[in-house]
């Protein structure tokens, strides 16, 4: 404003007119001449409450009387998302048959928004159902209409809880919750649940016997909940309320098992419902009888089998017994009774099961020790008094292969090894040994069957698969050898069979008389330690007082040769040179005394073997000895052959006619 006075004539203040709360003037002056006015916003405002303001600003002065100036202020309020939307209803309640379609309106929720434009916008969505699942339930998220996706169960949930979420266009939201009641229709039967039965019940029952206690129910609510319980067309029973919902099936009058041994009691129970569903229920009752029949066993004895070795607490068999009383009268229990009783059970091994009868083996048996046993199993029943029946129990234990072959013959604990003597002229088919076995085993398990196994020559031997017995599968020969390692397995018949194995070594002799020189040599290849030392340098020692005497004995012959060869004539050198010049280089001996040395190897005894001189009518001539010349040779060392002193000419004797000079 302005004002053409000066001084206290001059504008002095401002004011609003009306005042209100929203509004107020600041009037001041930063310098003499420079005057300033402003309006101030006092408190915050709502469009929702107020959406325009108008006030006059009037300024006035100090003169008197004082003057003042007006002008109009119109002030409008723009809108801010400042509200959430908000329901009609915070609780929204439907009711909806159980067997409603799918698709079907449950009911449309409604909120609205004082905020307008794109903030006053509303979707509608489920938010997280409280303890259900809407997955039954749709939502429109424009209408809020909500429909049925599947049709509803009132036993699986009588009611359905949502929350439903009403979102504005400025990101605020509301919630709601949506209770779907479901309405239910006649679509389950009654239930009926025993809760006890007594049967058999005895024939000397009082009446009001209770026979059965059950409760009837139904998942269906209001008239379709309702039940009602019959009996049908019984004297002797009937049904009496006990409490809500239980009821009792009690007798009426005594009871005769002779007349009649069993009742069956149909109850029903049929709902009001429209149309009404039923269910029904049978009890058979038995009617038992007094303890006047003792236990009778189905078989006079049993007769039980349990293999050897066998689990503890193996189950064997069971005993039954079968007695004519029912109920209590009839309970048969088992257990094991002495032979006098006064003693005790006769084998701690055996146990019997009170209930069923059953027979259990205690502990492993091993059939080489106990072959059978007998108890005394006694039946009982549970009356008063009891009635007992007593019957044999004869359990058998069958052998299982737990026994490996038992070699006796040949001992295979003897130290050194027993050895079998074989004559070298021994034929095929010829009894080296027999190997004996045994097996503590029976039946088939100690059927026992022999096999060679190993052998220093496994062509050589044979043996028997039944009788064990170690032959020749051909006759011997001379390269053999002496000693032969044998080794016979030994099988049962078992499943698996079980094996053992008997080593024995047999010597192949040219004469029995060589026993003790054969013994002895092949005793000493399996000694071993300071033995073994001692017989090597016996050896040693016996071989070269052999060769020192064969030397001495070699030199003794060529002495006499040498004394021979003075007094005997030989051949001349013009019938003789030619064959003997010629057989030379073939190693045959080119002197008039020819000796043929024979060494055996293999019998322990050297031969030397000496040949007659030839001795024909021949002038005399002279033999040159010592140093030699070119005509003279010495002997050859190899052994001589029978071709080698054979003659060319015809008219000389033979080396077979030589040798038996």
């Amino acid at each position: 404003a302005r004002d053409l006075d000066v001084g206290s004539n001059s504008i002095q203040a401002y004011s609003i007119a009306p005042e209100n709360e929203y509004f107020a003037v600041s009037f001041g002056s930063r310098s003499e001449d420079d005057k300033y006015i402003e309006l101030v916003l006092e408190k915050a405002l709502d469009r929702e409450e107020q959406a325009e303001v108008a006030f006059s600003l009037i300024a006035t002065d100090g003169g008197s009387p004082p003057r003042s100036g007006t002008t109009q202020i119109h002030i409008v309020v723009l809108d801010v998302n400042d509200n959430a939307p908000i329901f009609t209803q915070e609780l929204y309640i439907a009711q909806v048959l159980e067997n409603a379609p799918e698709g079907s309106v449950v009911l449309s929720v409604v909120a609205s928004d004082r905020d307008v434009g794109v903030n006053g916008d509303i979707a509608y969505q489920f938010s997280q159902a409280v303890g259900q699942s809407p997955s039954a339930f749709a939502i429109d998220p424009t209408s809020g209409e909500i429909k049925l996706t599947k049709p509803l169960d009132f036993e699986a949930a009588e009611n359905h809880e949502l929350s439903v979420r009403a979102t504005d266009g400025g990101g605020l939201s509301a919630i709601c919750k949506v209770l779907v009641e479901v309405v239910d229709v006649n679509d389950n039967a009654p239930e009926l649940v025993v809760s006890s039965f007594s049967s058999p019940l005895p024939e000397n029952a009082l009446p009001g016997t209770v026979v059965a206690l059950f409760t009837v129910r139904d998942r269906d609510a209001g008239a379709n909940g309702k039940i009602s319980c019959a009996l049908e067309d019984q004297l002797l029973f009937s049904l009496r309320p006990a409490y809500k919902n239980y009821y009792e099936l009690v007798t009426v009058s005594a009871l005769d098992r002779e007349e009649t041994a069993r009742y069956i009691l149909t109850v029903t129970a049929a709902d009001a419902g429209s149309p009404p569903l039923t269910t029904t229920q049978t009890f058979t009752v038995d009617v038992s009888d007094v303890n006047d029949n003792a236990p009778v066993f189905n078989q006079t004895s049993y007769t039980m089998y349990v293999r050897e070795n066998n689990v503890p607490t193996a189950l064997v068999g069971a005993v039954s017994a079968s007695d004519a009383d029912v109920g209590p009268n009839a309970k048969v229990t088992y257990f094991l009774a002495p032979a006098h009783s006064a003693e005790r059970p006769p084998c701690s091994c055996i146990s019997v099961n009170s209930e069923n009868g059953h027979v259990f083996v205690l502990r492993p048996l091993d059939y080489e020790q106990v072959r059978q046993i007998e108890v005394l199993v006694s039946a009982s029943d549970a009356g008063s008094p009891p009635l007992r029946a007593n019957v044999t129990v004869r359990l058998v234990v069958v052998d299982e292969n737990d026994n490996a072959p038992l070699v006796l013959h040949p001992a295979q604990d003897s130290s050194p090894p027993s050895n079998e003597l074989v004559p070298m002229s021994a034929e095929a088919g010829y009894l080296v040994t027999k190997v004996v076995a045994v097996d503590a085993d029976s039946g088939q398990n100690s059927w026992l069957s022999y096999h060679l196994l190993r052998a220093t020559d496994p062509g050589l031997f044979a043996v028997g698969a039944q009788s064990g017995e170690v032959r020749l599968r051909r006759p011997v020969t001379e390269r053999d050898a002496v000693k032969q390692k044998l080794v016979v397995l030994v099988r049962d018949n078992g499943r698996p069979p079980l094996s053992a194995t008997a080593a024995l070594s047999t010597l192949l002799l040219n004469d029995f008389s060589d026993v003790r020189l054969r013994h002895s040599s092949l005793a000493t290849e399996d000694e071993g330690g300071s033995l073994t030392t001692y017989l090597i340098i016996s050896l040693v020692f016996i071989s070269l007082l052999f060769l020192a005497s064969t030397a001495a004995f070699i030199a003794h012959k060529v002495c006499k040769r040498k004394e021979l060869k003075g007094r005997h004539v030989l051949y001349g050198t013009g019938n003789l040179q030619s064959s003997l010049a010629d057989a030379a280089p073939a190693g045959t001996l080119p002197h008039a005394y020819c000796y043929e040395i024979s060494l055996t190897t293999g019998s322990g005894n050297s031969e030397f073997k000496f040949l007659k001189p030839i001795l024909p009518s021949l002038p005399p001539q002279h033999c040159a000895t010592g140093g030699g010349t070119d005509d003279e040779q010495d002997f050859p060392r190899g052994p001589i052959t029978a071709e080698d002193v054979a003659p060319d000419n015809p008219g000389m004797p033979s080396a077979e006619q030589f040798n038996s000079l």
